[in-house]
């Protein structure tokens, strides 16, 4: 069920150019919200890695991706914030899919040096965050980062800004590429 003023996955997924044979990271998987509907998009000749720290998550994305008989998804338990800790090898992605993670990241700048690391040249980081905190939903109002803060933080590790994509009502969403 989606909530009002929440990101449709969907929606965010066409404004990255998700296609057949690619091959996505989802850093922070949390629920599979971005996970499943990847893994449809990609196809079989895709693969999605979910890649999350709280094993419990892994195995409810397991569970949705097995009910959808998808066979591409790849669970992996580790640390998106620390260089290596995502088990990916180098330059193997086509693109990273980073939503509602940012406020909750630690290390930010570690956060997006796997990213980069991950990503092959000329891949695709999309980047989505709260732009506030409102009705007790999302984070408290000190961790929300600002979009000029996540654009910056981008841009020093070497990201380049393709689009702003309207996320929602309460979210802002940034496609960059590796340059």
């Amino acid at each position: 069920m989606d909530l009002p003023n929440f990101t449709n996955p969907i929606a965010n997924i066409n404004e990255l150019g998700v296609y057949e044979g690619m091959f996505v990271a989802d850093l922070g998987a949390g629920t599979g919200a971005y996970t499943i509907p990847l893994a449809e998009r990609v196809g079989d000749k895709g693969r999605v890695y979910a890649v999350e720290v709280q094993k419990d998550f892994l195995t409810n994305i397991k569970t949705a991706a097995e009910a959808r008989g998808l066979k591409n998804v790849e669970l992996l338990w580790g640390d998106i914030e620390r260089l290596g800790g995502t088990k990916i090898k180098d330059e193997s992605v086509d693109a990273v899919v980073i939503s509602n993670v940012l406020f909750l990241a630690e290390d930010k700048t570690g956060l997006l040096r796997e990213t980069r690391r991950i990503l092959k040249v000329g891949g695709k980081l999309l980047l989505i965050d709260w732009s506030d905190s409102f009705n007790n939903l999302g984070p408290a109002p000190e961790m929300v980062v600002t979009a000029a803060t996540a654009r910056a933080l981008c841009e020093a590790e070497g990201f380049v800004l393709k689009k702003e994509t309207p996320a929602s009502e309460h979210h802002y969403g940034f496609v960059f590429l590796k340059s």
